[in-house]
C-alpha cells in the first residue's frame, strides 16, 4: 500500500534537505499533488542570493536520483523544482516568520473586520499562529482566518527609467 500523500512528501523532504542544503538551497515548500489525471511532487527552493533558473536546474539534478532510488512514489508522477518568487505563498508559520518586515496580501475565508482582503506590512508572527499586519493601523489577526497569503510587490512602483 502506497504511504499518504504528507508521508510521501515527509519523506522525500527529510532524504532531500541536507544535500540540498550541503549545495546552498534550502527548501521553501514541498508538496505532492494531484492536479487533474497528473501527480506533481513540487519541490520549492529558496537561497539568500535568490534563485535563478541555473539553480532550479542544479537542484532537480540532485534531487531526481535520490528520489528515484528512494521511489516512494507507485505512480507516474512529474518532478518539479522551482523558485518561490518574488510574492511566494505563506504557508506555515516559518513562511511568514521569515517575512517579518516585508508587505503581504492576506485573504481571508469569511470577511476580517469588514474587510475580504487586507495588504500591509507583516510586523510579527506569535508562536500560537496570531500575526500582527500594519496598514496603517494595526491588526492582530488568527493564521486559522487567512486562506491565502503571500508576499506582496507593488508592480506599479517599478521605475523601468
Amino acid at each position: 500500500m502506497m504511504p499518504g500523500r504528507k508521508n510521501i512528501a515527509a519523506a522525500v523532504e527529510a532524504a532531500v534537505r541536507e544535500p540540498l542544503a550541503l549545495a546552498g538551497y534550502e527548501i521553501w515548500d514541498l508538496e505532492y499533488v494531484k492536479e487533474g489525471s497528473e501527480w506533481y511532487l513540487r519541490i520549492t527552493i529558496d537561497s539568500p542570493k535568490g534563485i535563478t533558473i541555473d539553480d532550479c536546474e542544479k537542484a532537480y539534478r540532485l534531487i531526481d536520483p535520490i528520489v528515484t532510488e528512494m521511489d516512494p512514489i507507485e505512480e507516474s508522477y512529474r518532478l518539479e523544482v522551482s523558485s518561490p518568487g518574488l510574492e511566494r505563498d505563506l504557508r506555515t508559520l516559518a513562511h511568514y516568520r521569515a517575512c517579518v518586515g516585508q508587505m503581504v496580501r492576506l485573504k481571508f475565508f469569511t470577511a476580517f473586520e469588514g474587510k475580504k482582503e487586507l495588504i500591509g506590512e507583516l510586523a510579527s508572527v506569535e508562536e500560537d499562529g496570531v500575526l500582527t499586519v500594519r496598514c496603517p493601523e494595526e491588526y492582530r489577526i488568527e493564521k486559522s482566518k487567512i486562506s491565502k497569503a503571500n508576499v506582496y510587490f507593488d508592480f506599479d512602483t517599478i521605475d523601468l527609467g
